[in-house]
């Protein structure tokens, strides 16, 4: 997969369960760390457009969890974006850097909510026109 945006991240301890390996919830909280970066590249405030009243929130996930990354691993998180009709479609992968093994997959379909509508978001669109 060709990708747009990736980020390092360093798995830390308490992110592990009894199993020393990285609880599958944890996945979740670095994939929505990585759009937010992505967001921030691209100079745009996913704080500032909730004050405008422009929300993107997810609609739905599809994960697949491969290889379990465990304490200390640093990994790699990278990100595609598309956009279909209303949804913006994120396609993100997590690899572990020692190896590039692939660890997680995801694709997060979001949507956008202005002033409590689903609707398009102009800011949206404008922010990611290089990439849909």
């Amino acid at each position: 997969m060709k990708y747009i945006f990736e980020t390092r991240m360093e798995v830390r301890d308490y992110e592990c369960d009894i199993e020393g390996i990285v609880n599958n919830a944890n996945y979740l909280h670095y994939a929505e760390h990585t759009r937010h970066l992505f967001l921030r590249s691209l100079g745009v405030s996913f704080a500032n457009l909730h004050e405008q009243g422009i929300d993107a929130v997810v609609h739905s996930m599809k994960l697949q969890y491969k290889v379990p990354l465990r304490c200390d691993d640093e990994f790699i998180s990278r990100l595609n974006l598309k956009k279909d009709g209303i949804k913006y479609l994120f396609y993100q992968d997590i690899y572990r850097a020692s190896d590039e093994q692939l660890c997680f997959r995801a694709t997060v379909e979001l949507v956008c909510l202005v002033n409590g509508r689903l609707a398009n978001s102009p800011e949206y669109d404008e922010a990611f026109k290089a990439f849909i």
